[in-house]
């Protein structure tokens, strides 16, 4: 069981500092894995989850390391910041599926019920801020539509370095 938990915890570290160095171009909104999906309704299915209730209760990154992960707040400046939110989701939505998907090396570390039962509750912590980052991206993109921002396959979001060069 230590080898196992001890394994979660160093490859959630490893990811998220991947999410940070992730090459740009694979974190655009209409990339395949991020795209929005028919079913999703714009974000719209996971208000019936209580997402709103519930989203801002969750550890965010950005409120731990704000010098890594930029604020996702809509306050002053927000259109500047818009992409790089939006950006933001689909390097939070991958890191956190990759962490899931590596969990499930827990069934080989520990064989059995209890490396199921480990894979499967590390694949369920990681499954709410995956669903918060396709709630809030179309709900971004629409913003930045409605800002009048491009937006659309030929445009490509571009961050800048964060004050710590991530």
């Amino acid at each position: 069981m230590k080898r196992c938990l001890g394994y979660l915890a160093v490859i959630s570290v490893v990811f998220f500092f991947l999410g940070r160095v992730f090459p740009k171009t694979w974190l655009q909104p209409d990339r395949w894995l991020f795209r929005c999906r028919s079913f999703e309704q714009n974000g719209r299915i996971y208000e019936k989850l209580g997402i709103r209730f519930w989203h801002n209760k969750l550890p965010d990154m950005s409120r731990i390391l704000p010098c890594l992960v930029p604020p996702k707040q809509l306050n002053n400046g927000y259109k500047e910041r818009l992409p790089e939110m939006i950006q933001e989701t689909c390097a939070a939505e991958l890191t956190h599926l990759l962490a899931a998907v590596a969990g499930l090396w827990c069934l080989h570390l520990w064989p059995g019920a209890g490396g199921i039962t480990v894979a499967a509750v590390f694949a369920l912590i990681n499954m709410p801020f995956i669903l918060i980052q396709r709630y809030n991206r179309p709900r971004f993109l629409r913003l930045q539509k409605r800002c009048g921002l491009e937006t659309g396959e030929d445009f490509r979001y571009e961050t800048k370095k964060s004050c710590c060069g991530l």
